[in-house]
């Protein structure tokens, strides 16, 4: 994090207790359902990832300031490059209106920030990127700090030492199989990271991989399934 949206250094931030949201226990309104279901919103993935980190570093009116500043930007810039970093957008018409982005390595996938210039355009992307993880084999969704938007969802706060037993689990090869990848063929590993950010884009065996993303009602029925 940065201490505002000019600072010129980072720092790493190690939370006593966790914000996770599980990934079976998102809480689907009857509200947000509808508005789900309805497609009020275009969304997509990975079609915007720098508009997205810049909407989210932007300041608002509930929001002068932001932690994200532009060492932030660069770096989740090169890890959307070269793919490990992904967003979620939301559109009204053309107009991007919300959404998040995040880090996934492994089966866990990182919250990094989520920001929303419509009604309910961020909760609307984090249900997308719900179903989207669990569709994908993801087992954590970490959240970082716990808020009162976030509990409202289903997001539930952790121990330091739980939280490390659910991310050793989560990343196990991921690191060795992100490290392979920057080796000569000869000495890369031959583990890689097991989950699918895409897999929701090839839902339907008929579809061709352009295909438009599942529609909405798709993605309800996805976040009321048991696991």
């Amino acid at each position: 994090m940065a201490d505002h949206r000019s600072a010129d250094s980072v720092y790493w931030v190690e939370p006593k207790r966790r914000a996770i949201m599980p990934l079976d226990a998102f809480h689907l309104s009857h509200s947000l359902r509808k508005t789900v279901v309805s497609d009020r919103y275009r969304v997509t993935a990975d079609t915007a990832f720098a508009q997205i980190i810049a909407l989210c570093a932007d300041s608002a009116l509930d929001r002068p300031d932001t932690w994200i500043n532009p060492s932030i930007e660069s770096v989740f810039t090169e890890l959307h490059r070269m793919g490990y970093a992904h967003s979620i957008e939301c559109w009204d018409g053309d107009r991007l209106v919300g959404g998040l982005y995040g880090l996934a390595l492994g089966r866990a996938f990182f919250g990094e920030s989520m920001v929303s210039r419509a009604r309910d355009a961020s909760k609307v992307a984090l249900a997308w990127l719900v179903a989207r993880l669990r569709v994908g084999g993801f087992a954590l969704l970490d959240c970082q700090f716990q808020t009162d938007h976030l509990a409202s969802l289903g997001a539930t706060e952790i121990s330091r030492r739980d939280y490390l037993g659910l991310l050793s689990t989560a990343v196990d090869g991921a690191v060795a199989g992100a490290l392979g990848a920057a080796l000569s063929p000869g000495e890369a590993s031959a583990e890689a990271p097991a989950a699918d950010f895409f897999a929701l884009d090839r839902l339907s065996p008929a579809a061709p991989a352009t295909a438009s993303p599942p529609l909405g009602k798709l993605i309800a029925q996805l976040l009321v399934q048991t696991s």
